[in-house]
C-alpha cells in the first residue's frame, strides 16, 4: 500500500433515531449535516466530497445522494451512494476515509440515513431478509433476518451452554444505556430480564426484546487531513486503522455458526495495522461499539474482535464486564437492540459515538466511558456476516495503543 495521510474525524452530528415520519429523507439527513458542520465550524462550501450510505428499497428516493446533497445544500461536489447491507454506514465512512487519505479530497463528509418506516413492516422484514442468498435460502426455505441469527443463537447455547437469561442480559444493558440517550429510539425504556424471557418469540430462541428495531434516522461525521485536523480543532478524533471482509452469501458454506468470520477478518486486518495482536484486546480500548442486531450478535463480536476467547463471550454479558466501568464497556449508547437500527445510518452513527467518547463529550455522564488509553473500536456488521467492518480511532495519530490500568 502506497502512503497515505492521517484522517481526522472533527465534526459529528445525530439525529434523533426512532419513527420519523415528521420529515422527508432529506430533511432527516440536515439534522445531523447542520450538527456536524456546526461541530467542525466549517460551511457547505468546505465539503469536498461526500458519501451518502444508504441501503434504501423500503424508502421513496432511488437516488438519495442527490437528494440529500441539493437539501443539504452540498451540491454541485461530488458524491456517490454506498451500500453494505446493515454495515452501509461504515462502508461510507470508509470511502470518505480513503478520498482523504489518499489525497483526492482534504475534507470529505460521510452521512448516512434511513427511512425504513416508509414501508409496511412486512416489506421491510422482505427485503431484510434478502440480505444473503436470497433465491437459496430466502424463496426456497423461507428464511428471514432473525432466522439467520437463530441458528447462530441456538448453535451457541448448545456448544457452550448459554441460555436464553443470558443473551436477555444483554438487551438489558443496552435498553439501560439507551433510556439515558435522548437521540436514541428507545429513550426513557429500561426493560428486566423477565420482561425480555416473556417478550414474543420472533424466531426461536430469539424474541422480540434479543432485536433491534425497524428505526428512522441519520448521523454525519466531517474527515479531514492531518494538515487542517488541528487547524480547524483541538480534539481531532483520529481513524487509525481499518479492516474490512466478506463472507459467504450462502450460510450453508459456513464451517461453524458459533462466530462471524468476516468480523474476525476485519478484526485482524484492523489489529494488524495498529500492531497488536487479537487476543486480549479488551485491555487496549477504553470503549467500543458492536454490532448487536440481536443480542447474539454482540456476544459473538466480543469473541470475533478478541476481547475474550471463544464460548467466553457470555462470561462477560453474566460478570457485567461490558458496562460503563467493566473490562470493556459496549453499547453505551444503547447499540442497535435501544438506539436503533437504521440500516445506512448505523455505522456513521457509531463514528459519532466513538468521537464523543474519546473526547469525553457524552451527555449525560452516566455513559460517559473513562478514558485511559485514548483508543476506541466501532464492529459493523452487513447482513448475517456477509460484510464486516472494523474501525479504530485514536485520540493520538501515531504509535500503538497502550494497556490500560489494572483496576
Amino acid at each position: 500500500m502506497g502512503i497515505m495521510r492521517g484522517v481526522a474525524v472533527v465534526g459529528i452530528g445525530h439525529a434523533k433515531f426512532g419513527r420519523r415520519t415528521d420529515t422527508t429523507l432529506g430533511e432527516l439527513a440536515w439534522e445531523a449535516v447542520k450538527e456536524a458542520l456546526e461541530d467542525a465550524r466549517l460551511d457547505q462550501k468546505d465539503i469536498q466530497y461526500f458519501v451518502v450510505g444508504n441501503a434504501g428499497g423500503w424508502s421513496a428516493e432511488s437516488l438519495p445522494a442527490v437528494i440529500v446533497g441539493e437539501y443539504c445544500g452540498l451540491s454541485p461536489k461530488g458524491t456517490m451512494r454506498v451500500e453494505a447491507a446493515c454495515a452501509t454506514g461504515s462502508a461510507a465512512l470508509y470511502n470518505a476515509y480513503l478520498a482523504v487519505a489518499s489525497g483526492m479530497a482534504d475534507i470529505a463528509m460521510a452521512i448516512g440515513v434511513e427511512k425504513m418506516y416508509e414501508s409496511p413492516t412486512p416489506t421491510v422484514v422482505e427485503f431484510i431478509g434478502r440480505a444473503g442468498n436470497y433465491f437459496w435460502e430466502f424463496e426456497n426455505f423461507g428464511l428471514t433476518f432473525p432466522g439467520y441469527y437463530a441458528l447462530y443463537m441456538t448453535a451457541y447455547m448448545n456448544r457452550f451452554g448459554a441460555t436464553e437469561e443470558d443473551f436477555c442480559r444483554v438487551a438489558v444493558k443496552n435498553h439501560y444505556y439507551g433510556s439515558i440517550n435522548p437521540k436514541a429510539q428507545f429513550y426513557g425504556l429500561k426493560i428486566n430480564i423477565d420482561q425480555c424471557l416473556k417478550s414474543r418469540y420472533v424466531a426461536w430462541p430469539i424474541k422480540l426484546y434479543d432485536s433491534s428495531p425497524i428505526t428512522d434516522g441519520a448521523a454525519a461525521a466531517i474527515l479531514v487531513s492531518e494538515e487542517l485536523a488541528r487547524k480547524i480543532t483541538d480534539t481531532p478524533v483520529w481513524i487509525r486503522s481499518v479492516g474490512v471482509a466478506t463472507g459467504t452469501a450462502n450460510l450453508s458454506r459456513r464451517p461453524d455458526f458459533i462466530g462471524l468470520d468476516a468480523a474476525y477478518q476485519a478484526a485482524e486486518q484492523a489489529f494488524k495495522r495498529i500492531g497488536i495482536e487479537h487476543r486480549d484486546t479488551w485491555k487496549y480500548f477504553d470503549v467500543a461499539n458492536v454490532h448487536d442486531c440481536f443480542t447474539i450478535a454482540e456476544v459473538m463480536a466480543y469473541e470475533d474482535l478478541g476481547f475474550v476467547e471463544r464460548g467466553m463471550g457470555i462470561q462477560l454479558v453474566r460478570n457485567e464486564q461490558t458496562y460503563k466501568g467493566g473490562l470493556i464497556p459496549v453499547n453505551l449508547d444503547g447499540g442497535l437492540k435501544a438506539k436503533g437500527h437504521p440500516i445506512g445510518a448505523t455505522g456513521v452513527s457509531m463514528a459519532v459515538e466513538m468521537t464523543k467518547q474519546l473526547r469525553q463529550g457524552v451527555e449525560p455522564r452516566d455513559r460517559q466511558a473513562d478514558i485511559y488509553t485514548g483508543w476506541a473500536l466501532a464492529h459493523n456488521v452487513g447482513g448475517t456476516g456477509h460484510y464486516a467492518y472494523v474501525t479504530i480511532y485514536s485520540l493520538d495519530k501515531d504509535g500503538s495503543p497502550k494497556v490500560k490500568p489494572k483496576r
